[in-house]
């Protein structure tokens, strides 16, 4: 299952910064690679601090450039060299000559793509492990089912009503974590529940929801095969093993 932009759980997938989508690097949503601090907004420079924000296209400009900063700093796969960025910013926006050859520039994208593969990969290794002890040990507990898939559930409360199938759309709320307690994405939070086709999510949510009753809330634990797998998602590291409190409120 591939996931869409939406806030639908599991769904998700937050975008990749615009230097990403332009040179298809690969260290998208990794959380594992730690970065130098960004300088604080409350002590900006003195350049930065006597820029003017008034009108659409300087705000347009501002945001393009926080954005695409901020994701880098998110990702942590290439050390950014700011003098080097601005000037191919300016050279680019002169629509000038390159001052290195097209084919050094390739290389050097195709170097920081393999850089970021091999991060991600080794990250998915260390996730999968803490996966698998942390499922293994959660198994064991009192009241968690195991089903033939891997997928582990708890009954927090139960309902009495129907059961969905796979064709059917679901009203829940949700909140989901990391094994670590780390909040990705959470109706809860928000303040306002989702619906969604039941075949429209990872397979953990579409197995879990057609063993639940509506009315039932069930705090699920999900492997990562049944979730993302070695794949980042937004801020789902690769290989990790999910939590979910659902509660299912409506089969729509």
């Amino acid at each position: 299952m591939t996931p869409r932009p939406s806030l639908a759980p599991l769904r998700f997938l937050l975008p990749c910064s615009l230097l990403a989508l332009t040179l298809g690097l690969t260290g998208c949503g990794k959380t594992e690679t730690a970065v130098a601090p960004a300088p604080s907004a409350d002590t900006p420079s003195d350049d930065a601090a006597a820029v003017v924000l008034e009108s659409v296209d300087q705000r347009v400009s501002y945001g393009i450039a926080y954005n695409l900063g901020a994701q880098l700093a998110r990702d942590g796969t290439l050390v950014t060299d700011l003098s080097a960025m601005i000037a191919g910013i300016e050279d680019g926006l002169a629509l000038a000559e390159t001052r290195i050859s097209q084919g050094d520039i390739e290389a050097a994208f195709g170097a920081i793509q393999q850089k970021a593969a091999q991060a991600q990969a080794m990250a998915g290794q260390t996730n999968l492990t803490a996966a698998q002890a942390f499922l293994a040990t959660n198994g064991q507990r009192s009241g968690v089912t195991t089903t033939a898939s891997g997928l582990q559930y708890e009954v927090l409360s139960s309902g009495t009503g129907a059961k969905p199938a796979a064709t059917d759309s679901v009203e829940v709320h949700y909140h989901g974590t990391l094994i670590d307690g780390t909040v990705f994405d959470s109706s809860v939070q928000r303040g306002q529940t989702i619906s969604f086709a039941v075949a429209g999510v990872i397979p953990g949510w579409t197995e879990a929801l057609q063993l639940m009753s509506v009315g039932d809330k069930w705090k699920l634990f999900i492997p990562p095969g049944l979730g993302y797998g070695p794949r980042a998602a937004g801020q789902i590291p690769p290989n990790s093993a999910l939590i979910f409190e659902v509660e299912l409120i409506a089969i729509k």
